[in-house]
């Protein structure tokens, strides 16, 4: 009676095992083609500039860039002009022949490439200034125009423009731990965003003929030089952002008096260029936690609009270890703020806004901003910077270090809907987020989109649950990305795709991402190990710059979790998931052999003998008359009994576990993305179970999987991934019995709307 229990076994595995066949000798080999296989076909080796375990290696270097700058802007011909000197810092270990400046506002010249990348086709409509723009007017004059550039001493340097990119040729090398001055002096025509586009310019507003500006990319800006690929001087053709080294800046903005502004850094004459009384309103800002104090009255701006000062004034600021600078300013400027409490300091939330966008933004924006730096925080580090500006900028939605520029306003008698509520409020946490990716961990924008975009997009949805878990959320939970990854693969990438060349970029550098992210915290592995593995990633690359490779490696190093697999799946194919239910079998325990197991081949025990004797598993359509119809009751199945009062004390007895049903369910995985299954059982008496089985269930075939439930009730209904936690893009064959009708994301859609 001792091999009883091991005896245990389904009827089906020793048929199976009874017709193994031998592997023929002719048949061919393979290669390792397992969706298991570490990653070190795609990812860079190790050095010691970067590890093995996602971090910072003993050599790991990044240059320096520091500006000193004077910008004036002409607000009648909506010009700016300005001259930087740059100090270039050279911490790598190699000498410098040249150097890169990126002059991204060659984008917007009238040879611009960019214009000619994409196919054209004629369009059946046209608004008149649409069809102007297109085919009648000689094109908006913008790109820098470059006065000099001139070292230290004054003298010129020798350079070529390239596109949106400049080489500064150095009369010698600049070597290994060395410095190097030079000054460029340039101006170039402010683009009216609304009309022609772009990431920055103007805003007019006809009633009042006032222009809001929001300036960035307005200096010639160092590119970077790292380990990874030397120089990052990659064209600026729109879509990929922006590669910058940090550094100080001491910027000098020159404005008519009548303006307020805010930018990037601290202010440091703020007592020169704000009012006695606006001071002492930006004082009690600064102690006010629970709500906004308006600085920047609306009356006092409605009479600025109005005045048109022939005055100028100047607004200096400094700002310390930032990739960049922006500022933003007008006449029509209301600005309230609030101080924001983390855990180790204490930081400003600043809105500007037109009159134009009230009562929408006084109520929300700042209160917004507040909310996204303490979220934020807690999910990666404190907020290093002293403030986060949020700047009323319609059609836009753009980010810099401490100030972005965000759309959503009420229509002109007032109203704001739902749509408009919750999407202004999307797009600020969105944007005030950026100032922790790539802002501060600084990845290369111009290459790897989803690193910033993707990342942050995640950050938002949780940002946006913990403001209220009834929040329309647009991407982060899985079945949301499932139209995206079940549409036609002629118009699919993988995610590690140059910003350049991607079809649906919202989808694909955006939410497919975020969504990855989202199920690796909540499916895969667990918010616990994700979180901490998460702000690992996000303390170690803080003011530095990370490579995928950094942060693929970092999330398993600090999470003991192999997600090689995923992504792989996920990041490098267009892989999709799908995994269904092929068969659910339930078996009855009977100790009589059933017909259908007499020429079975029972197996030996290692000495040769057969074991036994055995309880049959039947299932419930074969030997009808050979099974017990009732549930199992262990006292029924007599050798089984006499085992268990054998071996156990009533005490120990009474601690076993009763299952009366046995279902045999197999999985099948028609899509080739891995994941957990996740399997909910309802009973018939109403009660449900959910089991996950990890992704490895799939380690040894990639087709099927079965598992085994013994449980104490009759299950009336199993459905995988119930939730909708995985994009499974096909739920017909997710349920069983199969499910006749819509299926849960058509349910889902109609709850939607």
């Amino acid at each position: 009676m001792k091999n009883t229990l091991y005896a245990l076994s389904l009827l089906v595995s020793l048929q199976l095992a009874a017709q193994e066949q031998p592997v023929q000798k002719h048949e061919a080999g393979h290669k390792d083609n397992n969706k298991f296989s570490q990653m070190y076909d795609l990812l860079a080796t190790p050095n010691m500039f970067r590890t093995a375990s996602g971090a910072p290696g003993p050599a790991y270097y990044q240059q320096q860039a520091d500006y000193k700058m004077d910008i004036e802007l002409d607000d009648k011909n909506t010009r700016l002009t300005g001259k930087e000197t740059i100090t270039y810092h050279n911490n790598s270990p190699e000498a410098l022949e040249y150097l890169w400046v990126q002059l991204d506002q060659n984008q917007k010249a009238k040879d611009s490439k960019s214009k000619l990348i994409d196919s054209q086709k004629m369009d059946p409509a046209y608004k008149p200034a649409a069809f102007s723009r297109n085919y009648l007017e000689d094109g908006f004059p913008g790109g820098f125009n470059i006065d000099y550039v001139h070292d230290a001493q004054g003298k010129p340097l020798n350079y070529i423009i390239n596109q949106t990119m400049m080489r500064i040729d150095l009369p010698t090398p600049l070597k290994s731990g060395a410095e190097i001055s030079f000054s460029i002096k340039w101006w170039y025509t402010i683009n009216n965003y609304r009309e022609i586009g772009g990431r920055s310019g103007y805003e007019h507003f006809d009633k009042d003929n006032n222009n809001l500006y929001v300036i960035a990319q307005f200096y010639p800006r160092m590119a970077v030089y790292n380990d990874v690929e030397g120089w990052q001087n990659m064209q600026f053709w729109g879509a990929g952002e922006f590669a910058l080294p940090f550094g100080n800046f001491e910027v000098n903005i020159t404005v008519p008096a009548d303006h307020i502004m805010d930018g990037t850094g601290d202010l440091i004459n703020r007592a020169e260029v704000l009012t006695s009384e606006q001071l002492k309103r930006y004082e009690q800002a600064t102690r006010s936690y629970d709500r906004p104090v308006v600085i920047v009255t609306q009356a006092e701006a409605e009479k600025a609009e109005k005045g048109f000062s022939n005055q100028k004034k100047t607004w200096k600021f400094n700002a310390k270890n930032v990739r960049d600078f922006a500022f933003s300013t007008s006449r029509k400027f209301i600005y309230d703020a609030m101080a924001v409490k983390l855990s180790e300091k204490t930081v400003m939330a600043i809105s500007l806004y037109p009159k134009e966008a009230n009562p929408l933004w006084g109520e929300t924006s700042t209160r917004t901003v507040a909310h996204t730096l303490k979220t934020y925080s807690k999910y990666t580090f404190d907020y290093p910077y002293p403030k986060a500006i949020s700047v009323s900028a319609e059609d836009q939605g753009m980010e810099y270090p401490m100030i972005c520029w965000n759309y959503g306003r009420p229509d002109e008698k007032g109203f704001v809907s739902d749509r408009i509520k919750w999407g202004n409020m999307s797009v600020i946490i969105h944007e005030v987020g950026h100032n922790f990716f790539p802002m501060i961990v600084n990845s290369d924008e111009r290459q790897w989109t989803w690193m910033d975009e993707g990342l942050n997009t995640f950050l938002q949805y949780l940002t946006e649950q913990e403001y209220s878990s009834e929040y329309p959320s647009a991407r982060g939970p899985a079945a949301k990305i499932v139209p995206y990854m079940s549409g036609d693969q002629k118009f699919l990438e993988p995610i590690m795709t140059n910003s350049e060349s991607i079809h649906q970029f919202g989808s694909n550098a955006y939410a497919k991402p975020s969504t990855g992210l989202n199920i690796l915290r909540e499916v895969i592995m667990g918010r616990e190990l994700f979180d901490h593995a998460f702000k690992t990633y996000a303390n170690r690359w803080k003011f530095k710059h990370p490579t995928p490779e950094d942060f693929f490696r970092t999330m398993e190093d600090a999470s003991a979790v192999d997600l090689d697999w995923f992504w792989r799946g996920w990041f490098y194919t267009t892989d999709y998931v799908d995994i269904g239910i092929q068969d659910v079998k339930e078996y009855y325990v009977t100790e009589k052999q059933p017909e259908s197991a007499k020429d079975v081949k029972i197996r030996k025990g290692r000495f040769g003998q057969e074991e036994g004797p055995f309880i049959y598993m039947v299932a419930d359509d074969a030997d009808m008359k050979a099974r017990d119809k009732k549930a199992l009751d262990i006292k029924d199945i007599k050798l089984l009994d006499d085992y268990l009062n054998e071996k156990l004390t009533a005490a120990e007895r009474a601690k076993l576990k009763t299952p009366q049903y046995f279902y045999e369910v197999t999985f099948n995985k028609p899509g080739d993305m891995l994941m957990p299954i996740i399997a909910e059982l309802t009973f018939e008496d109403g009660t449900a179970e959910t089991y996950t089985f990890p992704v490895q269930i799939w380690r040894k075939n990639n087709e099927t999987a079965s598992r085994v439930f013994a449980v104490d009730k009759k299950v009336k209904k199993i459905v995988v991934d119930p939730k909708l936690m995985t994009a499974d893009i096909d739920t017909d064959n997710n349920s069983w019995p199969k499910q006749e009708g819509n299926s849960k994301f058509d349910e889902l859609e109609k709850r939607s709307k």
